[in-house]
C-alpha cells in the first residue's frame, strides 16, 4: 500500500492530510509517513 500511497501523494491526488489519516488507519506506519512527505507526524 505504501507504493500506492506515495503515488497518489507525489502526483497531488492525495493531500498530505489524506496519508495522515492513512497513518490513522494502519494502513501505513509514522516512518511511511516521513518516507512519503518528508515530514514527521508533529511537524
Amino acid at each position: 500500500m505504501f507504493e500506492k500511497i506515495k503515488k497518489y501523494y507525489d502526483s497531488g491526488v492525495w493531500s498530505e492530510q489524506r496519508v495522515r489519516e492513512a497513518v490513522a488507519k494502519n494502513v501505513i506506519t509514522a516512518d511511511e509517513f516521513k518516507k512519503i512527505t518528508g515530514k514527521g507526524l508533529l511537524g
